[in-house]
């Protein structure tokens, strides 16, 4: 178990564990109908909500499990997440609606990606993204990701059912006929 600070910087982005200093940030950026719509958090999420995700956020790292990670451009204002779960491969990221078009989402997965590969070991991670998800989609073809051929998984939450894709990248690419 590593319980030095994470921090990764690269491509004009530092990213950084979630402390809680960041508690009304996180609020800001994750009480939004967006994340809400496409995302399994809380909704509405509001202070005590900010407060049990930071503490799963930091439990999940000391187990080894996850890694939450603020996504700033200072080292200081968060300005989305980026999360790797060690145990299956995903990768999950949210940028506030303020800051989306600024290529946050695309350079703060390749760096995560590079990170799962080389420091945590992983062959391959992947993301799973609603069928009508454009942006996303435009996010994962730009990291390099690969629609995988596995069959979508259909998911109930919040009240709605949808399909998810799952895209890949693997260390070493897959062949492609």
């Amino acid at each position: 178990m590593d319980t030095h600070p994470l921090r990764l910087f690269t491509d004009g982005l530092l990213l950084r564990e979630w402390t809680s200093d960041d508690l009304a940030v996180m609020q800001e950026l994750f009480d939004d109908p967006d994340v809400a719509y496409r995302t399994p958090l809380e909704s509405p999420f509001d202070q005590a909500a900010a407060v049990r995700y930071l503490h799963s956020a930091q439990r999940a790292r000391r187990d080894n499990n996850r890694i939450h990670l603020a996504i700033t451009t200072d080292g200081r204002q968060a300005l989305g997440e980026i999360l790797l779960n060690r145990t299956t491969g995903g990768i999950g990221y949210i940028v506030g609606a303020t800051h989306r078009g600024q290529g946050l989402a695309a350079r703060s997965l390749r760096m995560m990606t590079d990170f799962a590969h080389t420091t945590a070991g992983l062959p391959r991670v992947t993301l799973e993204i609603e069928l009508d998800n454009h942006p996303s989609i435009a996010v994962a073809r730009s990291a390099g990701f690969r629609q995988s051929n596995s069959p979508h998984e259909t998911v109930t939450d919040k009240g709605r059912t949808y399909d998810l894709l799952t895209w890949e990248h693997n260390l070493i690419p897959a062949d492609r006929d």
